[in-house]
């Protein structure tokens, strides 16, 4: 397993999705306010690149199972935390259903020592980063 980053933020409580959406959206938002086009945050990891964070919200949208959204959601802030801090390398490789892009995987630790994943896309051509997706190691 590659090293994982320890963050210093507990993952989002709630009882119910639009409970923990809503704390997550607040997140987006005020990183939305920083900038004037794409919402972005810098990663150490990349050399300060921008990591657009669109692509997450369309993701989690995609999704049918709440359960589902709602395991993911939980750990929106604890995701922004480790893309923006870590410098731990990832778990790199080219997308199977697309070969213009690499997946890396990013390994985190909550507060609570649970084990999470970020997943961010890159274009080969562009080298555009997205912020995908974030999970738990199991639950």
């Amino acid at each position: 397993m590659a090293q994982s980053y320890q963050t210093k933020c507990k993952k989002l409580a709630g009882t119910n999705f639009k409970e923990i959406y809503k704390k997550a959206f607040l997140i987006y938002s005020r990183i939305k306010k920083q900038s004037k086009r794409r919402p972005y945050i810098r990663s150490k990891y990349f050399n300060k690149d921008k990591i657009f964070l669109s692509i997450f919200w369309e993701h989690l949208h995609n999704k049918f199972s709440l359960k589902d959204k709602i395991r993911r959601v939980k750990y929106f802030e604890c995701a922004i935390e480790l893309i923006q801090n870590t410098k731990f390398d990832p778990i790199s490789k080219e997308n199977v259903d697309r070969k213009s892009e690499i997946l890396h995987r990013f390994t985190g630790i909550t507060k609570e020592n649970e084990i999470f994943f970020v997943q961010i896309k890159e274009n080969k051509k562009t080298s555009q980063k997205h912020f995908v997706s974030t999970f738990p190691l199991n639950d």
